[in-house]
C-alpha cells in the first residue's frame, strides 16, 4: 500500500515542479510543448530548465535513498549511508579535482566522469583495505578511512584554490544542487543509476538473511562474497552517478529509510523500494521551495 501512495505523490510533485515556478505554466501549455507545437518561451522553460532539473532530482534522490536503505540492512547499522563507505566523499573529491585543475572546462561531461571515477576508485580501495573479511565492521572502518582521506583532499583543494571564484564554485558544488542542469546531465547519470539500482535490488532476501548474522545467512544459502560485491558495486556506480550531477548530498540516504520504516514490515528488504521513491519527491519539493 505504501509504494502506490508514494508513486502517486511522486507524480504529483513532479507535475507540480514542471508547472509552478517564477513563471506558471498551465496544463494546456505543457501539453502543447510535449506535443511539439508549444510557444518558444514555454518550450524553453519546460524542456531546457524544469524538465532536466526534475529528472536529475528524481534520479539522484532515488539512488541515494535506495543505497541508504540497502547499506543500513547490509551493515546492520541504522546510521549507515553512502558516505560511510567513502563513496560520496570520493565522488566529491573527483569532481573537486575536475574543478580545481580546470578539467571541467574541457567538456561538460568531464566533471561527472571524474566524480564517477572517484566513486569507483573508492570501491577498489575499500576491497583492498577490508580484504576478504565479511564483517560489516571491517567495511565500516575501511570506509571511514577512505572518507576521511577524501574529505582531507577536498579541504586541501579549497585551501589551495587559486582564487575566491574557484573556491566558491567548489563550495557551491559541495553543498549539492540541481540548478542549471541540462538533459546532458540526465544522460550521464541515468546509465550509472540504472545499473546501480539493478544491482542493489537483486539481494532483498539476502538482507533479511543477514539480519541473523553472517553465519545464519550462510546457513540459509546466501553467498556472502557475491552479495557484498553486488551491493558495493551497485552503491559505487549508482551513487557516483548521482553525486556527479547533483553534488554531495548526505542526508537523503540516512534519513529517508528511517522515515519509511515505521510504515513497512520490519524486515530489511521492505523499506528498500519505497526508499527509492520517496527521496525523489523530497528533492522536488526542496527544488520548488528554492524556485
Amino acid at each position: 500500500m505504501l509504494l502506490p501512495v508514494l508513486l502517486i505523490l511522486l507524480v504529483v510533485a513532479a507535475t507540480g515542479s514542471l508547472a509552478f515556478g517564477p513563471v506558471t505554466l498551465s496544463t494546456d501549455r505543457i501539453a502543447a510543448v510535449l506535443a511539439g507545437h508549444g510557444d518558444p518561451i514555454a518550450t524553453t522553460i519546460l524542456l531546457e530548465l524544469r524538465l532536466p532539473r526534475m529528472l536529475v532530482g528524481l534520479l539522484a534522490g532515488a539512488m541515494l535513498g535506495l543505497a541508504g536503505a540497502v547499506l543500513q540492512g547490509y551493515l546492520r547499522n541504522p546510521l549507515a549511508e553512502p558516505s560511510v563507505l567513502g563513496t560520496s566523499s570520493s565522488a566529491a573529491l573527483g569532481a573537486v579535482a575536475a574543478l580545481y585543475f580546470g578539467i571541467a572546462d574541457w567538456h561538460p561531461a568531464m566533471l561527472p566522469v571524474l566524480a564517477i571515477g572517484g566513486a569507483c576508485l573508492s570501491l577498489i580501495l575499500l576491497f583492498v583495505l577490508a580484504g576478504r573479511s565479511e564483517s560489516p565492521l571491517s567495511l565500516i572502518l575501511a570506509g571511514i578511512a577512505i572518507s576521511t582521506l577524501a574529505v582531507a583532499g577536498t579541504s586541501l583543494a579549497l585551501n589551495l584554490s587559486p582564487n575566491p571564484f574557484a573556491a566558491m564554485e567548489i563550495m557551491n558544488w559541495l553543498m549539492g544542487s540541481i540548478e542549471n542542469r541540462s538533459i546532458d546531465h540526465v544522460g550521464i547519470a541515468l546509465p550509472c543509476i540504472l545499473v546501480g539500482m539493478a544491482l542493489l535490488l537483486l539481494d532483498g532476501h539476502a538482507l533479511d538473511a543477514l539480519s541473523l548474522g553472517e553465519d545464519g545467512a550462510r546457513s540459509l544459502g546466501v553467498d556472502l562474497r557475491r552479495t557484498r560485491l553486488r551491493m558495493l558495486l551497485g552503491v559505487a556506480i549508482g551513487v557516483g552517478g548521482a553525486v556527479a550531477v547533483s553534488g554531495s548530498i548526505g542526508f537523503v540516504g540516512l534519513i529517508v529509510p528511517h522515515l519509511l520504516r515505521p510504515f513497512t514490515d520490519r524486515r530489511h528488504r521492505y523499506p528498500v523500494r519505497p526508499s527509492g521513491v520517496a527521496p525523489g519527491r523530497q528533492r522536488r519539493q526542496h527544488d520548488n521551495a528554492g524556485g
